[in-house]
């Protein structure tokens, strides 16, 4: 089996030498997205639910490139500048998921690509 890459042009162009997403063997891995708008390619806006609201705009559009969906999300991964934002990251990503519950982790970091403040890049299964 070789690895498929996603592409979708309703999400950010890859900003480095990666894919949006690749696919193997019914699992998709997709790289980490941050608060980009596809059309600018420019951050939506400085403040952190801007941001984590888009980052979940952008990784749904990779899942339907690839033909999946929400409910289709094994495991998640946010990064955080600051652990202050959490709660309200954390509120949109339920909003975002709905009741679906993958498995999550969830780690601050010293900084992200283009002062970002939240990203998140995820796993999802694929038929």
């Amino acid at each position: 089996m070789s690895i498929q890459v996603i592409h979708s042009e309703a999400a950010p162009k890859a900003v480095g030498p990666y894919s949006q997403a690749v696919a193997h063997a019914g699992v998709l891995y997709a790289s980490g997205q941050i608060g980009l708008d596809p059309k600018l390619g420019k951050m939506v806006a400085d403040d952190v639910e801007a941001q984590a609201v888009q980052v979940t705009k952008n990784l749904t559009a990779v899942l339907q490139e690839a033909g999946a969906n929400i409910d289709d999300i094994l495991k998640v991964n946010i990064f955080l500048v600051d652990m202050n934002d959490f709660p309200l990251v954390n509120t949109i990503y339920a909003e975002w998921l709905g009741e679906h519950r993958p498995a999550r982790a969830t780690v601050a970091v010293a900084a992200l690509p283009l002062a970002a403040k939240v990203e998140m890049d995820l796993v999802a299964r694929i038929s």
